[in-house]
């Protein structure tokens, strides 16, 4: 039988700090990166979901003649309203489709600044303006 010597089992209390503290250097590195990271895709992620909802309005345009008034909005691309007899749709399959990346209903207004219609999100923030994960997003960019 072998006898185990005091001391050499385990790790010390000073191994355990240097490696905690060479953990927290890196999180500090790296944490403030990904942050950064995800702010630039749910950005992107609205882009590509404004692209679709101005794809499904032209779709519901070729159907019903015009894009929805005010009054039918954006939840005209999912159910149909009573105003639309030619409606074909859903030209959207969930309502979620409908909301920004944030959890806030885009922005649809007819006739648009931009163009015949707009839909835009206002960023994480929900004002207009902003940079980086606050920045507008929409449909004429």
């Amino acid at each position: 039988m072998r006898k185990q010597r005091r001391g050499e089992s385990g790790f010390t209390l000073l191994e355990l700090l240097v490696v905690l503290a060479i953990m927290g250097m890196l999180a500090a590195i790296i944490a403030p990166q990904v942050i950064k990271y995800l702010g630039t895709s749910r950005t992107q992620t609205a882009k590509v979901q404004i692209q679709n909802v101005m794809a499904a309005l032209e779709l519901y345009r070729l159907d019903v003649g015009r894009y929805p008034n005010s009054q039918e909005g954006l939840q005209s691309l999912v159910t149909a309203p009573t105003t639309a007899p030619n409606w074909n749709g859903p030209y959207l399959k969930k309502d979620s489709a409908l909301k920004d990346p944030w959890g806030a209903p885009y922005v649809y207004q007819v006739p648009g600044q931009h163009g015949e219609v707009d839909v835009f999100t206002l960023g994480q923030d929900q004002k207009p303006g902003g940079t980086g994960e606050a920045q507008d997003v929409g449909s004429w960019q």
